[in-house]
């Protein structure tokens, strides 16, 4: 009974440790040209900028370019909920994204106006 009990709180206490390293900050600190500090989404440091379209999913145009997403792509609305392809078709949206290795859009973020205005586009001259 005393190692049940003791393995069952030597569990407890590894699933509480596993749960507290998976959560992080998932915004960061930036200010505006008044002034102001807002808190926006942080991206991972491999994301770009761009502007995606939704043509007829999987097929998009990011940045005026055709392109694709991958056959396991998110996206995430303003909310930072998961939002469908098919319901975005026909908007331009501001965005960040990831690629998959073989070159498919995989994660997208779809920006906020602030965010977008805040997170700088990539130069032209970048690829």
């Amino acid at each position: 009974m005393n190692r049940c009990l003791s393995l069952c709180a030597l569990s407890l206490t590894l699933l509480g440790t596993g749960a507290q390293a998976q959560t992080g900050t998932t915004s960061q600190n930036l200010t505006t040209t008044d002034g102001t500090v807002v808190a926006v989404r942080t991206f991972p440091a491999n994301a770009l900028r761009g502007t995606l379209v939704v043509v007829a999913p999987p097929e998009v145009t990011l940045d005026g370019t055709v392109d694709r997403l991958s056959p396991g792509s998110r996206i995430r609305g303003l909310n930072g909920m998961f939002a469908l392809s098919g319901s975005l078709v026909g908007q331009s949206l501001p965005v960040m994204y990831t690629r998959e290795p073989n070159g498919m859009l995989h994660d997208v973020w779809v920006l906020t106006a602030l965010e977008a205005q805040l997170i700088p586009a990539k130069p032209s001259y970048s690829k």
